[in-house]
């Protein structure tokens, strides 16, 4: 499972909340935690990511990493602006591609 197969646009908070898992061998490791800054710092919105309700900046390397996300982790990610559709769509693309790594 990469991503919940189900992304919810939460309307009380105007936002999307979804879950992806990760997928790829090594995890959010610096080298995936960069190609998802990649991702992210394109975007206008708010995007935060994390376990539950403990959430970091999906825009912060150092943030990422704190996290110890392994292979298996199931990731809440919350998505708030203009441009969150799109956003939402490149960062579950991201982790379905396994951050384009070899296995």
């Amino acid at each position: 499972m990469v991503g919940t197969g189900f992304t919810s646009r939460n309307e009380a908070l105007g936002m999307i909340d979804t879950s992806v898992e990760i997928v790829n061998k090594l995890g959010l490791h610096a080298r995936a935690s960069e190609k998802l800054i990649g991702v992210t710092s394109k975007y206008t919105a708010s995007i935060q990511i994390g376990k539950a309700n403990a959430l970091v900046d999906a825009k912060n390397i150092i943030s990422l990493l704190m996290l110890g996300a392994g292979k298996g982790t199931t990731l809440r990610l919350l998505i708030d602006g203009a441009d969150e559709q799109d956003a939402c769509d490149e960062i579950l693309a991201l982790f379905a591609a396994r951050f384009n790594e070899a296995e």
